[in-house]
């Protein structure tokens, strides 16, 4: 079942089940990822749906942060929990031990030795991890190796 499908299944059963939340979100990601496929001309395939929802899930992480420095305790909740139904539609996010294995492998095809080719080593990384880890923790790993 692809990513779409399981949206529209979803936003059904909360249509049924009355969660006003659950569907507000649920609805933002499916018109993002038919506005992506509007701009693309084509269907997406599973990868470009993966980023469609990786970019909503950042998105709402920075806001996140925002709004706790802004001491928006109400806006913290709701960021909190439509960050909550989205991480459902993530595939399984990697062990910090998965990954440090991952990057290890990449430092050594790549022969990085210093924090001069971290751009190397995180351009080789990131399509392997496409939304199973965070970015920001697979970049505090990638510069604690080279160090």
């Amino acid at each position: 079942m692809s990513l779409l499908e399981r949206l529209n299944h979803d936003m059904k059963q909360a249509m049924k089940n009355k969660e006003k939340d659950k569907l507000s979100v649920i609805r933002m990601v499916k018109a993002s990822i038919q506005n992506e496929q509007i701009k693309l001309s084509q269907d997406l395939s599973e990868e470009q749906e993966l980023t469609v929802l990786t970019r909503e899930l950042k998105q709402r992480k920075d806001s996140l942060q925002e709004f706790n420095s802004a001491g928006r305790q109400d806006l913290v909740n709701k960021i909190q929990s439509e960050i909550e139904i989205l991480e459902v539609y993530m595939p399984v996010q990697l062990s910090e031990e998965e990954l440090l294995k991952i990057v290890n492998e990449t430092i050594s095809e790549v022969n990085a030795s210093s924090k001069a080719e971290m751009g190397k080593v995180m351009g080789a990384i990131m399509p392997k991890i496409k939304g199973k880890a965070d970015g920001t923790l697979v970049n505090k790993l990638v510069l604690q190796q080279l160090s």
